[in-house]
């Protein structure tokens, strides 16, 4: 195997107050980086480029970087916290099953859906007004018997309601 020599290399950044290019990492007197503005403008690395747009989410790119404007409108993701969020204040009996307990293995909680996070509800039982905090990684479903506000990604509007009974 032939060894190559050891070439070290100097990479130039931002400029220095001559208006030249500066050496990565060489430092002016008594350890500062030169005089101030240097180093260029905020957001930008000297003559090196720019800080890129703004980009909302979900908003398509392209290989350049360029965002595409979209002109269809961002709906939320069917999830069943979206789900929970467009039905609160709704009375409803909630579903759970807790994994190598030896008191209860499924528990079944009845009351009204006050709140809904990522990883957690919130209820209240209309008797006592307690409220209790169910976490979502033991949930298995939901039962409501009322109609239930559903949005689906991509439809504007609720489906028509049908009397199923």
């Amino acid at each position: 195997m032939i060894g190559q020599p050891y070439r070290p290399v100097t990479y130039m950044m931002g400029s220095n107050a001559s208006g030249g290019m500066m050496p990565a990492g060489s430092m002016g007197t008594m350890g500062t980086m030169g005089s101030m503005g240097t180093m260029g403008t905020p957001g930008t690395m000297g003559t090196m480029g720019t800080v890129p747009p703004q980009v909302t989410s979900g908003s398509p790119m392209t290989p350049t970087g360029t965002v595409m404007p979209t002109t269809a409108p961002v709906f939320e993701q069917s999830y069943i916290e979206n789900i929970f969020r467009l039905n609160l204040g709704k009375i409803g009996t909630f579903y759970y099953t807790y994994e190598n307990n030896k008191e209860w293995n499924a528990k079944i909680y009845k009351g009204v859906l006050e709140a809904a996070g990522r990883d957690h509800i919130i209820i209240s039982d209309p008797a006592t007004g307690q409220r209790t905090v169910l976490l979502m990684v033991n949930f298995d479903y939901a039962t409501f018997d009322e109609p239930l506000v559903y949005q689906y990604p991509g439809v504007i509007g609720n489906p028509p309601t049908r009397n199923w009974r």
